[in-house]
């Protein structure tokens, strides 16, 4: 190890709003297809109180995809409002569901790749928990680079330091066997000289890179619009991913999804030549192009049915509470913009409760909230911890009907 670092989101600058050449691989035929107008610039940078929230910096979602390379971008992405800070609060693992998920993970790379007593680099390691399990585990060495990192919110030993900034080519010289980025990819705007960027660090040396990002394609046939808010300006499905890999000078040596078929998760070395290939996974260009019109066809169709289920809820006074309070959270509200009130939002992540979400104002509580709200209906921000969530009900003498996005 040669020092300590810490990233997170877009870590190569840009000047203003994205133009219409792809972030990815330069082509110049970008195509939009979706458009959102003032939604928060962050969801997760918790405010202190409710007028704070309300008068956070708004902007528009301009998706457009790459007619050469399949890559899915926000083109009204403006890097000015980047902000990651600690006060970014997207932590997970407070769940045992994604805690045994990343559990899970860890124990798989190790097994997969021998990782013990490796140097580990992760770029945006967040509140740095997944990077301390890989160290501890397989006894490794470990930088994690991120600028909402907080030093004391996990337990690690001297193995594993942590530097609060983005990642840049002025941490080139810091040289890892193994290079983890998870959940950062989509919040990084100009993906291809990012990818480059790595690529000049790693040079002629053996490495392992390991990236998760979010399926758009998923997204796209789920309609699954409350998936599309500010901060992931960049939108992956596993060929447009892979492809970005390959121009880049990695070879893509395995993909595939993880999490209930929600994320991709991709593992490359540095290639020497033309990188090619082509993974079972990727879908083709021809294939995605269809995805885009399917979802451009019938989003309002979906937008109108949201809307109009929660106004029959309120029509019947009903009582609506809504467990998660993250991005899904924000951005399920503020694309459909519906008047109907929500009565009380939870969430599991302590760090989130008594603070107010961006753009919205609404003050986050905790779970046991729901015993004196006592809700008629729960909308659950994401169907795989339906199951958690109605456990911790049970416990709580709740039986409210449950609605997954």
């Amino acid at each position: 190890m040669h020092a300590c670092l810490t990233d997170v989101a877009a870590q190569v600058e840009s000047s203003g709003p994205a133009g219409q050449r792809c972030p990815s691989c330069g082509g110049g035929k970008m195509s939009l297809f979706y458009t959102v107008q003032k939604v928060p610039v962050h969801s997760n940078l918790m405010q202190r109180d409710a007028q704070a929230a309300r008068d956070f910096p708004i902007g528009d979602l301009h998706l457009s995809l790459c007619e050469d390379c399949g890559f899915i971008s926000n083109t009204a992405y403006d890097a000015a409002f980047k902000r990651y800070s600690p006060i970014y609060e997207d932590q997970q693992s407070f769940s045992q569901t994604f805690h045994s998920f990343s559990d899970e993970l860890v124990d798989l790379l190790i097994k997969k790749h021998a990782l013990h007593n490796r140097d580990i680099i992760e770029i945006g390691c967040g509140k740095g928990d997944f990077l301390v399990q890989l160290c501890e585990r397989g006894d490794n060495r470990g930088i994690g680079i991120d600028p909402a990192v907080i030093d004391d919110r996990v337990q690690h030993n001297r193995r594993v330091h942590f530097v609060r900034d983005y990642y840049s080519e002025k941490y080139g010289h810091l040289k890892g066997d193994v290079y983890i980025c998870r959940h950062t990819l989509e919040h990084i705007d100009a993906t291809g000289a990012f990818l480059r960027i790595l690529r000049r660090s790693i040079g002629d040396r053996r490495a392992l890179v390991f990236f998760e990002v979010p399926d758009v394609l998923r997204v796209l046939q789920e309609r699954a619009f409350w998936d599309v808010y500010y901060e992931h300006c960049s939108y992956f499905s596993a060929g447009s991913l892979a492809r970005s890999f390959r121009r880049s000078g990695f070879q893509v040596t395995d993909l595939w999804l993880g999490y209930d078929d929600q994320y991709l998760l991709i593992e490359a070395q540095p290639a020497h030549g033309a990188a090619n290939g082509h993974c079972r996974q990727e879908e083709s260009l021809t294939q995605l192009k269809q995805e885009v019109a399917d979802f451009t066809a019938h989003i309002k169709t979906k937008l109108k049915d949201w809307r109009d289920t929660l106004e029959r809820f309120r029509r019947d006074n009903k009582k609506i509470a809504i467990w998660g309070s993250g991005s899904k959270c924000v951005a399920f509200l503020t694309t459909l913009k519906s008047d109907v009130e929500i009565d009380c939002i939870v969430d599991i992540n302590p760090h989130r409760h008594f603070k107010f979400i961006p753009g919205l104002g609404l003050p986050v509580s905790p779970p046991a909230t729901l015993r004196d709200v006592r809700p008629d209906v729960l909308l659950i921000m994401n169907p795989i911890y339906e199951r958690e969530i109605a456990a911790e009900l049970y416990e709580m003498d709740l039986q409210p009907l449950l609605l997954c996005l």
